[in-house]
């Protein structure tokens, strides 16, 4: 019998809340302060979308128990150390982060940078050290990590995105922002969890790729809809920033509605893009509606 999705989520969920607080230095190694800090905004919280897409990838593909752990927490580690940076008064100025406040307020400037810092350089470690694989599969995952979060990825999404502050963006322009800025990351959470299987065939890279651009921008895309119409108790952020501080959004550029409808045609596209892998893929369709329908 197959495992409820609510149950399954909950699972992986502590799983990697188990293994990440194995795997971050120790509150009560020197320095007390940074490791403290990583440990603040690391645990405790988030949806963990990045590592439930490895495991979700991952069952497809025979994967390694103990390799997905090391994935699934090394993609957590380099989303945490983003939204850390993100925060930041240079970047987006936020005070309120997963429900509490971001780290350079409970904390300071210098802390915060160097947490992300430190946060990044803990995932290439954990994933380094993976020892239940080949070393090429391990080379691999690093390579492919370290391309999603850097200038062709999720950091050069966050650089578009800066510089877009009060200009008007087209929709192909605001799409391919937040393939670097949003969906880099989510694709490469899938295709690790893939690869700590497997070597995976041309037409099974090419499916995954095509659900990882769907639910990459549906992420968004339901993001901004959600900056625009809950608030900040529900979404643990602070609500309507976007619009504050003057970002191009797809609500901005299309509208509520057709936004809306937008992720909905994005989810029927994730699952078309699965059909090649059938029932064995349940956990990922899954996946794919809860990014749509989620509410915060």
């Amino acid at each position: 019998m197959t495992v409820p999705f609510g149950d399954w989520m909950k699972g992986v969920q502590d799983e990697v809340e188990h293994a990440l607080g194995a795997f971050l230095p120790d509150a009560g190694a020197v320095p007390h302060k940074l490791h403290e800090a990583m440990r603040y905004t690391t645990l405790g919280g988030g949806k963990r979308v990045r590592p439930l897409l490895v495991y979700a990838s991952g069952a497809l593909f025979g994967a390694d128990a103990r390799a997905l752990a090391r994935a699934a927490c090394a993609v957590e580690m380099i989303h945490a150390y983003s939204l850390v940076h993100d925060d930041m008064p240079c970047m987006d100025d936020d005070d309120l982060r997963r429900g509490k406040p971001t780290v350079h307020v409970a904390y300071d400037e210098a802390t915060a940078l160097l947490v992300g810092d430190a946060l990044q350089s803990q995932a290439f470690q954990v994933l380094a050290e993976t020892d239940t694989l080949p070393p090429k599969q391990v080379v691999a995952m690093l390579r492919l990590l370290a391309a999603a979060a850097g200038s062709a990825g999720m950091c050069g999404g966050q650089a578009i995105d800066l510089d877009s502050v009060g200009h008007a963006l087209t929709l192909e322009q605001l799409e391919r922002m937040h393939q670097l800025k949003t969906g880099a990351l989510l694709r490469a959470s899938v295709v690790l969890g893939a690869l700590a299987g497997r070597e995976l065939a041309p037409h099974e890279l090419d499916a995954l790729a095509a659900y990882s651009k769907a639910i990459g921008l549906a992420f968004q895309v339901v993001d901004d809809v959600l900056d625009a119409t809950a608030d900040s108790a529900t979404l643990g952020k602070t609500a309507g920033k976007d619009a504050a501080d003057n970002k191009p959004t797809y609500v901005s550029i299309l509208g509520l509605e057709p936004s809306r409808a937008l992720a909905e045609q994005l989810r029927r596209d994730a699952h078309e893009a699965l059909a090649p892998f059938g029932e064995q893929a349940l956990r990922l369709r899954e996946l794919a509606d809860l990014i749509v329908q989620r509410k915060a």
